[in-house]
């Protein structure tokens, strides 16, 4: 495939912007008058005047002979404009290196004669390194004559790049080639359909990818190969076609031992944090984490009923343990830690609780809980100190079942008791002199806390209460915990965005409600990405209010896909709907008419709007083929009486038939099915058919049985058994394997889509 035409002539050389994080993959941003100077140099075409006005007064639609000059008229008045084409593509080089790639645009926002460039394009054109000192440009140094333009002296602005206009051909095949071993993602084709969708227009030959992975890991691939060749390729509107390389046998090897290290990762030495693992409801764990580790536990199985606490209890009254909680589920994928999570405790207290209702809102989509132990450290702390492992231990239950402990338990004194007014302690009213003569001397009664110390401990002494909330502590510890994370002295900023919160709780209620960087698992997509994009809808959009996704789930699922019930083309998230519609008609389609012949499996087809086709005896056409003619008979007594020799024939000569087991009235499968050999006259056979003939002339066709084709007697078998488990008529079964030809497995998909199943409602 050759490239196409460059049919827009433009250049520039621009000044390289200060990084900018929002510009990911390819993109690349230029100033309001590059567009204008492309408008003016993009070519001319022709667009159709589709005004409601005619060109020429003397057209007359009802006349063809005022045809012709009407269309000539319209050809001569036809607009003609500049359009640009569809998508921009640009090549940009380093005139000082020689370095060149290819990049799309993201928007026009830059500062004059600058250009903004991602991360991966300035690596790629050298720009990390190159200084405008380090380096003179020379044509001799650029294979297509790029330099820099500054009548002989340096610029003092910083690297300078020329842009060129270039359109690319549409790609249709890329090969990468992975430059690391120990690659083991879940979804290949969902993580770079997503990756190269979202971030790239263009690809370069011999370009590094540099792609996220669901567990923040990145994969290094190179751009080896792609289809049509050349430089670069367009990969917008375009069947693209991505392959990877296969490892070669020491790559293989690495990566076979990358996962053997990635299971003994667990077992971690002694002295050091506990593995986590598993918690189960009621089973209490003694662990042990070290200053600034987190240890991470996993609830699956409890009552979604039930309200649930968790208690964690620390050894020695630590203070720097904390209790971490977040749900596991489609919207909340990150495990819990000191700056994200959903539930937490980050008090001082040693013991520790945190109650989780069953009516929350996290807990609605849960599959599981993530429960994390932090042990927090600070930088503060003396240099050189040895740091020992924190005993805990650590439980869940049902609320209520526990044990809560007595902190709530108030004991009324007895009437010989009275309680100390400095330690309220309950003593005997005859000591309470020689009680108060030791207390006051002794013992010191906090007026904020009420809480009793002896006058000259070093727990007085170190016991503080926060001027601006109702927190307290007995150590230097807590208090520096308490200021480090309620009270910083500056403003802690969010890793993923320019959010700036006043405390650490804040920052994480940030990180888990909406933050763009926060992890989802995308209802469309499939894959762990963050919930809004650079290009993606911002929270306070209406239509991202009002559907209940996040912006990135709106913007990914406007992709179409084909309805496999009515193959219509409905958008991703209006597919939930679009099938609600089919459940609709489900519920409301009519139950299909079986052949009143007990061992057909065909159905009596309906007309366009929704009746029974004519049918005689309650026949599918083909059983009752053999009993039509054109004589007229309106009581049906002749049909009554073909239907007789029928039967009887059946029973004195059988059908013939080896595939037969219609062994009560017929002679074939009589024999077939038992073995034995009935012979019958007329005489006979006339008295075993009455019953069915007195119940046919009272308009009774239930009890008819005519020999069949192999294929319809099977399907009947089949459905009279897959009718025994409940879930639907047997009419529904007969008519599922009617549509797919005898296949179970597939009558069953088949059903779960159209039939309505016994005990649904109609809505």
């Amino acid at each position: 495939m050759a490239s196409p035409p460059d049919s827009l002539k433009w250049s520039a050389q621009l000044h390289v912007a200060s990084p900018n994080r929002r510009l990911v993959g390819d993109k690349i941003t230029l100033p309001q008058s590059a567009l204008e100077a492309l408008l003016a140099a993009a070519p001319v075409v022709a667009v159709h005047n589709n005004a409601s006005r005619n060109a020429t007064s003397s057209f007359d639609p009802f006349n063809h002979y005022s045809f012709a000059a009407e269309r000539q008229a319209r050809l001569a008045f036809e607009d003609r404009q500049q359009q640009l084409p569809h998508p921009l593509t640009f090549r940009i080089v380093n005139p000082r290196n020689g370095r060149a790639v290819y990049a799309g645009i993201r928007e026009f926002s830059a500062d004059e004669d600058s250009i903004g460039l991602s991360a991966p394009l300035r690596e790629a054109l050298g720009l990390q390194s190159s200084t405008p000192s380090s380096s003179r440009a020379s044509r001799d140094g650029t294979p297509s004559g790029d330099v820099v333009m500054g009548d002989g002296v340096d610029l003092e602005k910083g690297d300078t790049v020329t842009v060129h206009a270039k359109q690319l051909p549409k790609g249709t095949y890329v090969k990468l080639r992975p430059l690391e071993a120990g690659y083991d993602p879940d979804d290949w084709k969902s993580l770079l359909e997503r990756y190269l969708r979202d971030n790239f227009t263009t690809l370069t030959s011999g370009e590094l990818l540099l792609v996220p992975g669901p567990q923040h890991e990145q994969f290094r691939f190179l751009v080896d190969k792609f289809q049509p060749e050349g430089d670069g390729i367009c990969i917008v509107d375009t069947d693209l076609e991505v392959d990877i390389e296969p490892l070669s046998e020491d790559q293989a090897r690495e990566t076979l031992n990358k996962r053997l290290a990635k299971n003994k990762k667990a077992q971690k030495p002694t002295g050091g944090s506990s593995t986590g693992g598993l918690l189960v409801l009621g089973e209490q764990k003694l662990q042990q984490a070290l200053p600034g580790e987190c240890v991470d536990y996993q609830v699956k199985n409890w009552n979604r009923k039930d309200d649930l606490e968790v208690v964690l209890k620390a050894s020695d009254d630590n203070s720097t343990l904390n209790l971490l909680i977040t749900p596991f589920a489609p919207h909340q994928r990150s495990k819990p830690r000191d700056d994200e999570f959903v539930f937490g405790d980050l008090s001082g207290r040693p013991t520790k609780r945190l109650k989780l209702s069953h009516t929350s809102v996290y807990l609605e989509e849960a599959e599981s809980l993530n429960i994390a132990v932090h042990a927090w450290n600070s930088s503060d702390l003396p240099q050189g100190s040895v740091e020992q492992p924190i005993p805990y231990s650590i439980q869940i239950d049902v609320a209520g079942s526990a044990e809560n402990g007595t902190s709530g338990n108030h004991v009324e004194p007895d009437a010989d008791e009275i309680v100390c007014k400095n330690c309220h302690q309950i003593v005997p009213k005859r000591t309470l002199h020689l009680h108060e003569a030791f207390c006051y001397r002794n013992n010191i009664l906090c007026p904020k806390c009420e809480g009793v110390f002896l006058k000259n401990s070093d727990t007085w002494k170190s016991h503080w209460h926060c001027p601006h909330d109702s927190e307290h502590g007995n150590d230097a510890i807590s208090k520096l915990k308490h200021e480090f994370i309620f009270h910083p002295s500056a403003p802690v900023r969010c890793s993923n965005c320019d959010f700036e919160a006043y405390d650490v709780s804040i920052l994480a209620h940030h990180r888990t409600s909406d933050c763009p960087g926060k992890e989802i698992l995308c209802q469309f997509c499939h894959l762990v990405v963050p919930q809004q994009g650079p290009d993606d809808p911002s929270f306070t959009d209406p239509e991202v209010l009002l559907s209940g996704l996040t912006p990135h789930e709106l913007a990914d699922g406007a992709r179409t896909t084909e309805c496999h019930l009515c193959n219509k083309i409905v958008r991703l998230r209006d597919m939930k709907t679009h099938l609600l519609f089919h459940d609709r008609e489900r519920f409301s389609r009519p139950s299909p008419k079986v052949c009143s012949n007990t061992i057909c499996g065909r159905t009596i087809k309906y007309d366009d709007i929704g009746r029974v086709q004519k049918e005689q005896l309650g026949l599918c056409n083909e059983c009752f083929g053999p009993l039509y003619i054109t004589s007229y008979d309106p009581e049906g007594k002749m049909l009554r009486r073909r239907t007789e020799r029928r039967l009887l024939q059946q029973l004195i000569g059988g059908c013939g038939k080896s595939w037969c087991r219609n062994d009560q009235y017929c002679k074939t499968g009589h024999k077939l099915v038992t073995g034995e050999d009935r012979v019958l006259s007329a005489k006979d056979g006339l008295p075993m058919i009455k019953p069915i003939m007195d119940r046919l002339a009272q308009g009774d066709t239930s009890h008819l049985t005519l020999c069949v084709d192999e294929a319809s007697q099977t399907r009947r078998s089949i459905a009279t058994m897959m009718a025994g488990e409940g879930e639907y008529e047997l009419a529904w079964y007969v008519k599922a394997l009617e549509e797919e030809k005898g296949d179970a497995g597939n009558a069953r998909d088949w059903l779960k889509s159209r039939a309505p199943r016994i005990g649904e409602i109609v809505a």
